[in-house]
């Protein structure tokens, strides 16, 4: 049985997608569309912009999506199951038929622009953590009189928490001192998937009651249970929720090899997610979908 997953934001680079756009007809419409969805030109920016440019918030997510759905479609992916690390995760339910593509991209356009404004009102950060078991992270980050939670839990031995400039300073001394081999500060602009979030995840929660869901064409395992879900109601609560909650990456992978995975195919552009998924479990295949 063959998953297929997709990426989130860090995954991005200058040129994504322009393979994409040459060879296919259908990919050309595709990326016409989303330059239009959007209102600027997506398209100049990914293939041939500034790289300061492609990692703002606003431009870096519909990026990641749309070359996310479009290999998807190119490819004409039969997927067992789907998933998404965070944004990728809206990649997925499109990929899975609950949406159409401009509405998936609206959506994500929403969300990149809650985000960045939840950004500006809170400084904040994240920080990646490495050799420590997760319990001993989720401890440290609940005893902190701050705001500091654990946001990523990517794979055994590496979460990323998120939180105020404080929390996330006063925990990567808290988690050295416990035994990180590694505990450093991201080049990120704000505290994703944290408390801090919620200004965002109100503002999201509006467009995605307005957006229609429907029946996927596979189970979607989703960030914020590590679990499938196949209803449009659940699927609309839980990518809300994400915002706010941790993206349980390791415990969605774990979930799909015990419902049947052998092989994962990761969808869109980068391979972290294949790096991460060996890192869990080192006998299952993975792949990129390559056309």
């Amino acid at each position: 049985m063959k998953a297929y997953v997709f990426p989130g934001q860090g995954s991005q680079f200058i040129g994504m997608g322009k393979d994409l756009y040459e060879k296919s007809e259908l990919a050309r419409k595709l990326f016409n569309e989303a330059n239009a969805v959007l209102g600027f030109s997506l398209t100049d920016i990914m293939f041939s912009g500034a790289e300061e440019e492609l990692k703002q918030t606003n431009v870096t997510q519909p990026a990641i999506f749309t070359h996310s759905y479009i290999l998807a479609k190119i490819a004409d992916i039969k997927p067992s199951m789907v998933a998404g690390h965070s944004l990728g995760e809206i990649s997925a339910l499109a990929a899975a038929g609950v949406m159409s593509f401009a509405d998936a991209l609206s959506l994500v356009s929403v969300r990149a622009a809650a985000m960045q404004k939840a950004c500006e009102l809170n400084p904040s950060t994240m920080a990646a953590i490495l050799g420590l078991d997760d319990k001993v992270i989720i401890d440290i980050c609940a005893d902190i009189n701050a705001v500091v939670v654990p946001a990523n839990f990517n794979c055994p031995g590496q979460v990323v928490i998120s939180g105020s400039n404080e929390g996330i300073d006063a925990a990567i001394a808290k988690l050295s001192a416990a035994g990180a081999k590694r505990a450093l500060k991201l080049a990120v602009s704000g505290a994703f998937h944290s408390p801090l979030m919620l200004p965002a995840m109100e503002e999201f929660k509006i467009a995605v009651e307005k957006t229609t869901f429907n029946t996927p064409i596979c189970p979607v395992y989703q960030n914020v249970i590590a679990g499938k879900v196949t209803n449009p109601s659940d699927l609309k609560l839980n990518v809300i929720k994400q915002l706010v909650s941790p993206v349980r990456w390791t415990e969605s992978v774990q979930a799909m090899i015990n419902d049947g995975v052998i092989t994962f195919a990761e969808c869109g552009p980068g391979t972290v997610l294949q790096g991460l998924i060996k890192k869990i479990d080192k006998n299952v295949a993975v792949e990129a979908v390559i056309i």
